[in-house]
């Protein structure tokens, strides 16, 4: 099994796949489509895992995204003053149409890393083992 390999947090993470079977998707649209960006189905088609096991069980995936962004925004500027030599007002500039362009992605990486942290995966509900 490689480390992006099914069966791997690393895939479901970055794949938006289910956390327990990783068959089903966790949202209903591409990674960066604006169309329904916040919108994730009830339960899995495939292994029927609740995406909302509780009310605000998502909570906490607010601060995973808010040290995440904290440090990407941080280790951006620094990269493009610092090392490129651009100017203060570009770096934060082109970082705020970077984050403009990529902040449906950083959500869902947020919740998908969260769901990833509590569902552990079960290799016995993925759909090509149960055909077998």
């Amino acid at each position: 099994m490689s480390i992006f390999g099914k069966g791997s947090k690393l895939y479901s993470i970055f794949a938006f796949k289910c956390p327990k079977c990783h068959e089903g998707d966790l949202y209903e649209t591409g990674s960066f489509s604006f169309d329904k960006p916040f919108e994730m189905p009830e339960r899995c088609p495939n292994c029927k895992q609740s995406y909302m096991p509780e009310p605000g069980f998502y909570y906490g995936s607010m601060f995973l995204s808010y040290i995440f962004s904290a440090f990407f925004s941080l280790f951006f500027v620094m990269f493009f003053h610092w090392v490129l030599g651009w100017s203060i007002g570009a770096s934060f500039g082109l970082l705020i149409g970077v984050g403009l362009v990529f902040f449906v992605w950083f959500f869902r990486f947020a919740r998908a890393l969260w769901i990833n942290l509590n569902v552990h995966y079960d290799s016995t509900k993925s759909l090509k083992s149960n055909t077998r």
